[in-house]
């Protein structure tokens, strides 16, 4: 056997001879090449990895840091460990609970053992959970990836606390690797750094009822991310986390087995009822304004469930005797040849300027003035406005429905009134983790959503719609999440159940993402977070769910 072996190295298109059984850090030293900031991570043949990884064969390697996702997540994933680690040392009869994202951080609570007093948290409980959380990363403390079998591994973590243990129970793996610091032991679903050292930027501080863990801005993760106050996004986040409670489910683990106790065809039931009684309160709230607005502006990021939610609150608005009618912003976009193009010289499509906002606007005030109007239908085959014949105007009991990207930015109609408009940001926002300490990012279903949408109703592979994500992503954080908490209230699309529904059909669409290609990481990604879920059959969801409009069956057309 050689005991050299070559790699190639993407990150500055090289190939090199190193020894076999290299750990990734020393390759990363040995070739010489400097990240803008220090490497946390590196993706080998498209699959992310720590930097313990020994190197036995010849691999493409990237070698990344927190500049990029998945680096990120490779960083916040090593903090919640030295976080989690803090709070064991501390408070022994507590755990740490992350609740969800929020303001740019993350939200947490400590759960408390039944068999200990509980304890509000603290501004003193929060500084010195932040203290010992240096300490450790000053310590520079290794932190090891170990693999037992999964029973030994259940037994280790049952002494703690028993939600890893229902997560390995339900995903039937014979073995499992879990990560250790001295001899605390933690789990996370993927790679984390070679040691505490490498967290350098941080902030923990009081938020609400708990704490926020504040993390590096991505941009330049030398800085601190931006604390963003978002307290009615949190509200939402509350609420439907108050929904997971009356269902008895705080965790993919207890879902799991819920699953397989045929519990699933009542957790529909009781989510789309939830669902409904949410948007009927929110037409009543309409309704019951004392001068009833003439537009409902409603905003919300890709796959969030926006078109769904217009129908089904106007069904809601018909039982109070309004008649809606609904107008897409896309139907104002320029001509094609006039869109503005994004810094690479691509159309920029999420770019308010791609909306013809002077016929917008004379279009606006005309209804107002109680004119007529000849609403234009945008042709998305030819990129070019075209006029059908179909016109509007305002009567006694009709109120128009804005549905789009930009619906809540206040430079989109500024010369409307505030009372005439009430305004809905929608998104699909996850209230249940893997487990105490592993998280769902918000983003993940959206992007599953797309792909099973895309795949099946407009031609794209799974590779288009990922390689199209961070374009998306970039209109979304400059166009809509400036502007969400302008809101007049807030709803959550997102469905306790669907990655569970939505898993049977994505998994064979991400099959076929080509293994060697940029996209074949996130793939691979998605892949592994569905293996996560108990599959459920759809048959029981009604055809006005959320979720048709992704799956299919929807009783709407769209």
């Amino acid at each position: 056997m050689q005991d050299t072996i070559t790699i190639y190295c993407k990150n500055n298109k090289q190939y090199y001879d190193i020894r076999r059984g290299t750990p990734l850090l020393d390759v990363y030293k040995q070739i010489g090449i400097q990240l803008p900031y220090p490497v946390v991570a590196a993706l080998v043949n498209y699959k992310v990895q720590d930097l313990t990884f020994l190197v036995y064969k010849p691999k493409d390697i990237e070698f990344l840091d927190a500049s990029c996702s998945t680096g990120m997540c490779c960083y916040v994933r090593t903090l919640m460990m030295v976080m989690a680690m803090a709070i064991n040392e501390l408070y022994p009869d507590a755990d740490l609970r992350v609740e969800h994202p929020i303001s740019r951080g993350y939200f947490c609570r400590l759960q408390w053992n039944k068999n200990s007093d509980p304890k509000d948290i603290d501004v003193e409980m929060i500084q010195a959970i932040k203290r010992r959380m240096q300490e450790i990363i000053t310590a520079d403390k290794p932190i090891i990836a170990e693999e037992k079998q999964t029973k030994e591994v259940m037994r280790l973590f049952h002494e703690r606390m028993d939600d890893e243990t229902t997560l390995f129970e339900t995903l039937g793996n014979p073995y499992c690797r879990y990560f250790r610091i001295g001899e605390y032991i933690d789990y996370y679903t993927d790679a984390l750094m070679p040691s505490t050292g490498y967290i350098n930027v941080f902030e923990l501080e009081p938020y609400h009822d708990g704490m926020l863990l504040r993390i590096p801005n991505r941009q330049d993760p030398r800085e601190l991310e931006e604390n963003v106050p978002q307290d009615k996004m949190f509200e939402i986040f509350k609420e439907y986390l108050g929904w997971n409670k009356l269902l008895q489910i705080r965790n993919v683990g207890q879902f799991n087995k819920a699953c397989k106790n045929n519990k699933s065809f009542e957790m529909i039931k009781l989510s789309e009822a939830l669902h409904e009684k949410k948007i009927a309160q929110i037409a009543d709230t309409i309704v019951s304004r004392e001068r009833r607005p003439k537009f409902i502006m409603i905003s919300g990021p890709s796959s969030s469930g926006k078109t769904t939610f217009s129908k089904r609150l106007g069904i809601q608005l018909l039982v109070n005797g309004i008649r809606p009618i609904t107008l897409s912003l896309d139907n104002y976009f320029v001509n094609r040849d006039d869109t503005p193009r994004d810094e690479n010289g691509d159309w920029d499509f999420e770019h308010i300027d791609a909306l013809d906002l002077p016929l917008l606007r004379q279009q606006i005030q005309d209804l107002m003035d109680g004119k007529e109007i000849k609403l234009p239908t945008y042709n998305f085959e030819t990129g070019k406005r075209e006029y059908r014949g179909n016109t509007l105007q305002l009567g006694e009991n009709t109120i128009v429905v804005l549905e789009g990207l930009h619906a809540l930015n206040p430079n989109l109609l500024p010369d409307v009134p505030k009372e005439a408009a009430f305004k809905i940001f929608v998104s699909c926002l996850t209230t249940v983790n893997l487990d105490n300490h592993n998280w769902i990012p918000t983003t993940d279903i959206r992007l599953i959503r797309r792909i099973v949408r895309d795949y099946r109703y407009r031609g794209y592979s799974a590779r288009d719609t990922i390689a199209r994500c961070p374009s998306v992503r970039r209109g979304e954080e400059k166009w809509i999440y400036p502007y969400q908490e302008y809101a007049d209230v807030m709803f959550n699309s997102a469905l306790l159940f669907e990655l569970a529904v939505l898993k049977r059909h994505a998994e064979p669409i991400l099959e076929e993402v080509p293994k060697y290609c940029d996209e074949y990481s996130e793939a691979h990604r998605l892949q592994k977070f569905l293996s996560y879920f108990e599959s459920i059959p759809e048959r029981e969801i009604p055809p006005t769910s959320f979720l048709r409009e992704f799956v299919g069956g929807s009783s709407f057309r769209y």
